[in-house]
């Protein structure tokens, strides 16, 4: 089986949120994020969600906050390029750690007895052949949220996500993608 990323951008088939970014969000941006809209996750997303929270409290706090003391024996704050990158990576670390929370307060989980088999939703492994290259791939859709395109994991928010969802073993789907318009075939759907 091939993965095919390069054909698109990786925006696009990610959909509004990756789990690999590092996002620091405003207090306007967390409040508006939680009110927006809900997440969904699949049971397997909120499980990796869950240990990177608790790997960023328990291990990742204690390390930058040991760097932060660290770097103090280098002489004066204004003047001390560790301390203000270790400052950074606390911002950073902090900031994450609000997203994952934001993430899981708004997270609605697909368990795996949701997913079904006869269309295709959050959960569904779908294989499509692209009608042109008649080359064949595998995709998960998941949520925006857990979507990896190198794991041919794609948002159900992406266009390629979007067209396949409620479609059905046999339906031929047209994305738009920014290499122009793709057009696939489902050949399977399974959990």
């Amino acid at each position: 089986m091939k993965t095919r990323v390069c054909a698109y951008s990786k925006h696009w088939l990610l959909g509004d949120l990756s789990s690999q970014c590092l996002f620091l969000l405003s207090s306007r941006e967390s409040e508006h994020m939680n009110a927006e809209k809900e997440i969904l996750l699949t049971a397997n997303g909120q499980t990796k969600i869950e240990e990177e929270l608790e790997h960023l409290r328990t291990v990742r706090r204690r390390e930058v906050a040991d760097r932060i003391r660290d770097s103090k024996q280098f002489g004066e704050f204004s003047e001390n390029s560790e301390y203000e990158d270790a400052k950074t990576e606390q911002a950073f670390v902090e900031g994450r750690i609000m997203e994952l929370k934001i993430i899981l307060m708004n997270a609605h989980v697909i368990e795996d007895d949701e997913v079904q088999t006869d269309t295709v939703g959050v959960g569904s492994k779908v294989k499509v052949r692209d009608m042109e290259t008649k080359d064949e791939w595998e995709y998960t859709i998941v949520g925006s949220v857990e979507a990896d395109p190198g794991e041919n994991r794609i948002s159900n928010e992406s266009p390629v996500g979007d067209a396949l969802i409620n479609k059905k073993v046999g339906d031929v789907v047209t994305a738009e993608i920014p290499a122009g318009a793709a057009r696939y075939k489902i050949i399977k759907i399974r959990k």
